[in-house]
């Protein structure tokens, strides 16, 4: 391995063994021992040095979701199905609420479009500045924009098992050959899948993270957003949160708090507003020893 191309990014760590991606082609390595004495897990998506056949340094991570536990995510893509199963708006809302706190880029890509009317999902999110396709397989240009989408980014697909991911990804890259209804294999559902993470390279650039564990991601478990910073997480409530009069305000029912003033004056969504209260309560409830 030449000392210009000894960098690549991490696809695939199973058993302490991980497969790196480089200029040079795909090695199997393991890390440096220092690195668990630093406290320091590699994992899929990290940009990596290797020196000798083995991972010597880990780059600076630009976020990092621990389970699974996937690094320097470009895009968090929720599938949400119009029916069977019908949208889960507060499962939905958590989700993106994880994405917006890990400093990931949401996405909403509504399926069964022609099963079920999806105007009320994408007027919610797209209507904050969150990128709404609306996907419709007898319409390719539907599927260009999934592909323009998530072309030379790092993706991961989410959502309630039977939502579509699986003939969604067989749609824009057939190269990943994943069998409907198996999305199990492949990109992972289920309690018995197995919790490691990796990235499949797409044909036009860029990779699909496989991400077992996804579709019942707990998210107050696993990524905890503190009551005080759940607001920060709401990107609708951040033009007009300081101009509340109270301080430290909740923003759930307080007489004269701007956020409920704007979902009264329908400038912020109720449903997007309720599953904010919830997660609030949630968060209200939490011990400090679950925060650390």
């Amino acid at each position: 391995m030449s000392a210009e191309k000894n960098c690549g990014i991490i696809i695939k760590c199973l058993g302490g063994l991980y497969t790196v991606e480089t200029p040079d082609g795909l090695y199997e390595c393991r890390a440096r021992g220092v690195f668990r004495s630093k406290g320091i897990s590699p994992c899929t998506g990290d940009k990596v040095e290797l020196k000798d056949g083995v991972i010597y340094d880990v780059f600076p991570r630009k976020n990092h979701i621990i389970r699974p536990p996937l690094a320097n995510l470009d895009l968090l893509i929720f599938v949400v199905s119009t029916v069977s199963p019908a949208p889960n708006f507060l499962l939905l809302d958590k989700f993106i609420a994880i994405a917006e706190y890990k400093g990931i880029t949401p996405a909403v890509i509504i399926t069964k479009t022609d099963l079920g009317e999806s105007s009320k999902i994408k007027e919610i999110y797209g209507s904050i500045g969150i990128d709404v396709i609306e996907v419709n397989y007898n319409d390719e240009n539907t599927i260009n924009s999934v592909r323009d989408l998530i072309k030379g980014k790092i993706s991961a697909f989410t959502g309630n098992s039977g939502a579509g991911k699986s003939t969604l990804l067989n749609a824009v890259d057939p190269t990943l050959n994943i069998p409907t209804g198996e999305i199990s294999r492949k990109l992972g559902r289920g309690k018995h899948t197995t919790r490691h993470a990796e990235l499949y390279k797409l044909a036009e650039g860029g990779y699909i993270a496989d991400t077992p564990g996804f579709s019942t991601f707990e998210t107050n478990r696993y990524d905890i957003i503190r009551k005080e910073e759940l607001a920060g997480c709401f990107r609708e409530f951040s033009g007009i949160e300081g101009e509340c009069r109270f301080r430290d305000c909740a923003h759930t029912c307080e007489k004269g708090c701007v956020i409920l003033d704007a979902v009264a004056e329908g400038r912020i969504s109720e449903s997007r507003h309720a599953s904010y209260c919830a997660m609030y309560e949630e968060a209200k409830k939490l011990k400090e020893w679950e925060i650390k």
